[in-house]
């Protein structure tokens, strides 16, 4: 074999070699059937390291969720390409995000928490982008054509809260942000309670990232009154802050406790006030206190201990959580932000289930915004196995309730906090459609 010819053959073996190089980068996966689907690029966002909440295990169950699905082959031999961006609990902070979403051609925004719903949803309805299983904190979230929540937002929980207090409350104090999402907390509270005849809820606007609540700690208290009272507490990470100060009130004439302990027989707790008055029963929502936090404060002696906290899917010990536990436990690494009992964590898990289920019902090798939105408009049905009532988010299941369109998940569950650990109060869900619907 000559020289030329001998270099010519080299050359040849080495293109087609450069070829498979560059195909296998553009995302074949091992385990891929055919090889030609192109990536699927998605974003969650959250705030991380700021003075208010904070929800660093969203990004992070995100990137666990793709590091499962492409060890499987990617969803439906689509590799799965996750950005995360720090939203920074600011409009700016948002809004940049929103455009990132944009500029990368992310087909869709997955599990991510904002506050600032109008900043972020502005750029993304524009570039018709949509919004699958946000948090559930702001307006926007379900009045957009293109958002599509998995839960019923605060909405539903502040409803099921009044429902849920109403059974043992006589007076309700309720401490939240003074904030545009805060403003709506107590006419939702109040539509709970009046449901059961009760009178509203005290509403004490407080600074969502203050470093200590002593005064409204006092008043929340003093309105709830010593028979009966209920304080309840809505601040998102700052709600441990706010009973913190609250438990280190002083002693106030009567008797009343201001530890949060319950002695009734759901709580679980033998103590009482230990003198003339009942003890004031603490209680907040999931989001606000969960079972990292009644970890962190003590568990079982935790200032938590007897709360009630309504929730929106079932008590992180239960078994329709265990995928998830096993997909953490072996994906997530030592990313201590993963937290399974997390409700952050939780909704981005459901969120990337209907992203996956959406995209397998697709069975197509491009993946667009484009296709994402017409599937879950005409009908696209997501099982989350339990955690969720079956979600579907055609014109017919939405609830349509006044400042909530798009609510199609009005269910919720009651929990309290006994021996250190959130479980059910009662069993299954709680449906507060009617509730929500009808707020005065």
């Amino acid at each position: 074999m000559t020289g030329r010819r001998l270099s010519t053959l080299l050359a040849s073996v080495t293109a087609a070699a450069a070829g498979a190089s560059l195909l296998t980068g553009c995302g074949v996966l091992p385990g891929a059937t055919g090889g030609s689907r192109e990536p699927v690029t998605v974003m969650t966002w959250a705030p991380d390291q700021t003075r208010a909440t904070n929800m660093p295990g969203m990004p992070a169950m995100a990137q666990t969720f793709a590091r499962w699905v492409n060890s499987q082959g990617g969803i439906d031999g689509h590799e799965l390409r996750v950005l995360t961006c720090n939203e920074q609990n600011t409009p700016t902070g948002a809004a940049s995000c929103a455009r990132r979403a944009v500029r990368e051609k992310a087909v869709a925004v997955v599990g991510s928490y904002s506050q600032n719903g109008r900043a972020f949803m502005a750029p993304l309805e524009a570039a018709g982008i949509p919004y699958i299983g946000g948090y559930g904190i702001t307006e926007d979230e379900f009045t957009s054509p293109l958002s599509y929540p998995v839960n019923g937002g605060l909405a539903a929980l502040l409803a099921g809260h009044g429902m849920q207090l109403a059974e043992d409350c006589d007076k309700v104090s309720l401490v939240r942000p003074d904030t545009l999402a805060g403003d709506r907390l107590p006419k939702l509270l109040d539509a709970g309670l009046k449901k059961a005849s009760k009178r509203g809820a005290v509403d004490i606007p407080a600074v969502e990232d203050a470093t200590e609540y002593t005064s409204q700690a006092a008043r929340a208290r003093d309105r709830a009154g010593t028979e009966d009272g209920c304080v309840a507490a809505v601040l998102g990470e700052r709600t441990q802050t706010f009973f913190d100060s609250f438990r280190r009130l002083p002693e106030p004439t009567g008797g009343a406790r201001a530890d949060g302990s319950g002695s009734d027989s759901d709580s679980g707790s033998d103590s009482d006030s230990g003198s003339g008055g009942s003890p004031i029963r603490i209680s907040s929502v999931l989001g606000s206190v969960g079972q990292p936090v009644i970890d962190r404060t003590g568990g079982a002696r935790s200032p938590f201990e007897g709360a009630y906290v309504t929730g929106w899917y079932p008590e992180a010990d239960d078994k329709s959580w265990e995928p998830m536990r096993e997909v953490v436990k072996e994906h997530a690494f030592a990313d201590n932000r993963v937290d399974p009992t997390d409700t952050g964590v939780q909704t981005t898990w459901i969120a990337y289930t209907v992203l996956k289920q959406v995209i397998e019902s697709l069975d197509t090798d491009v993946i667009t915004s484009a296709r994402i939105t017409e599937a879950l408009d005409h009908g696209a049905r997501v099982d989350t196995g339990g955690l969720t009532p079956p979600l579907r988010w055609m014109y017919e299941d939405l609830l349509g309730a006044p400042d909530f369109p798009r609510i199609v998940n009005h269910e919720v569950t009651f929990q309290v906090v006994r021996k250190g650990r959130l479980v059910a109060q009662k069993p299954g869900f709680v449906d507060v459609g009617p509730t929500v619907t009808n707020q005065g």
